[in-house]
C-alpha cells in the first residue's frame, strides 16, 4: 500500500466516524433529553380528537341588562373581572395604561402606566392573584400586583400580543390577529400547545380579546361585531354573538358628545353569573350582558 493509498484509506475511516457520530447525535435529538426540540414553539393543530369536528355555530341572541359608563378616551384591548373589581388595559403608544375600574361610574380609581414606546394589549388574572398584560409588539408582558397595581416583573415572548385570558386549568391562552391560540404556562409563560381555531360557516382569523367563563371561551374578531363561543379543548367555533347593535348605540352616544369611537373589542365575564360586561374602543358606554 502506498503512501497516497494509505492517506486516503485514513481520510475515509475519520469520514465515517463522523457520519456515524452525526447519526448517533440525530437519534439522541429525536429520543433523548440533551439535546430535545425547543418545546416553546410547537407547530399549531386543529381538532384534538374525532369527536371535535366543527359544526355550524350556533347564532347567539345578546340582551343588555345594564348601560353604563366608560371613558371615552379608554382604547380598549382588554377588561377581566377580578375578586369583584373590574380591570381594564388600554393601548395605543404614550397611553397604554393597566386600570381598576368603578363599573357603576366608569370613574377610574387607580391605574399604572406603561412605557410610552408599548402598545397595552390583552389582559389576564392568574390563579395566584397576578394581572397579567401583553404588549402589541414589543414581546413583553407585564406582571402586575391587583391591590396595589405595582409591578411583579415581566415576561418575554415571541411575535405579537392581542388577546389573554385564564383557563379553568390555571393555563394562559393567547391570540395573536391570527386564527392560533397559544395555550402558556403562567408561571414562566413558555409556550405549552397551540391551536388552529376551526369555523364551518367563516372565518375564525384576527382573534382579538378574549375571556373564560368557566365553560367557553369568547374571542372577539377584530374590525368585526363578531364575538365568537370556542370550544377551547376542540378548538372550535360553537356559537356567534352579533354586537353592531351596541355598537351603533355606543356611536349614537359618542355622537351627542362629539367624541370618535372605534372597533367593538372587551370583555369580561361576572363570575357567578350569566352575565358579560362588553364594550369597544373609544367606547362611552360599558354593556353589561346576558347571552344565550
Amino acid at each position: 500500500m502506498t503512501r497516497t493509498t494509505r492517506l486516503v484509506a485514513v481520510l475515509a475511516a475519520v469520514v465515517a466516524v463522523v457520519l456515524v457520530a452525526i447519526g448517533v447525535a440525530v437519534l439522541l435529538g429525536r429520543d433523548g433529553d440533551s439535546t430535545a426540540a425547543d418545546p416553546s414553539a410547537p407547530a399549531p393543530t386543529t381538532a384534538a380528537s374525532a369527536d371535535c369536528a366543527p359544526s355550524t355555530p350556533e347564532q347567539l341572541s345578546v340582551d343588555v341588562v345594564r348601560t353604563l359608563p366608560h371613558d371615552p378616551t379608554a382604547y380598549t384591548q382588554g377588561l377581566v373581572v377580578h375578586d369583584g373589581e373590574l380591570f381594564e388595559s388600554t393601548g395605543r403608544e404614550g397611553a397604554s395604561t393597566v386600570r381598576r375600574v368603578d363599573v357603576a361610574t366608569g370613574e377610574v380609581r387607580q391605574q399604572a402606566s406603561l412605557d410610552p414606546a408599548e402598545f397595552g394589549e390583552g389582559l389576564a388574572a392568574t390563579d395566584d392573584g397576578r394581572l397579567v398584560q401583553l404588549t402589541w409588539l414589543s414581546g413583553v408582558a407585564h406582571q402586575w400586583d391587583p391591590d396595589t397595581l405595582e409591578s411583579l416583573g415581566t415576561f418575554r415572548y415571541d411575535g405579537e400580543g392581542w388577546g389573554l385570558a385564564a383557563l379553568g386549568d390555571g393555563t394562559l391562552v393567547m391570540s395573536d390577529g391570527t386564527d392560533v391560540l397559544t395555550v402558556r404556562d403562567p408561571e414562566d409563560f413558555s409556550v405549552l400547545d397551540a391551536r388552529t381555531v376551526q369555523r364551518v360557516d367563516g372565518p375564525a382569523d384576527q382573534l382579538n380579546e378574549l375571556e373564560w367563563d368557566g365553560a367557553s371561551l369568547w374571542a372577539n374578531r377584530y374590525q368585526t361585531d363578531e364575538l365568537l363561543r370556542i370550544d377551547p379543548r376542540c378548538a372550535t367555533v360553537t356559537g356567534v354573538a352579533d354586537l353592531a347593535a351596541l355598537r351603533q348605540d355606543a356611536g349614537d352616544a359618542a355622537a351627542e358628545a362629539g367624541t370618535p369611537i372605534d372597533v367593538t373589542n372587551g370583555i369580561a365575564w361576572v363570575p357567578g353569573t350569566d352575565r358579560y360586561y362588553v364594550t369597544g374602543k373609544w367606547w362611552p358606554t360599558l354593556y353589561e350582558v346576558t347571552i344565550s
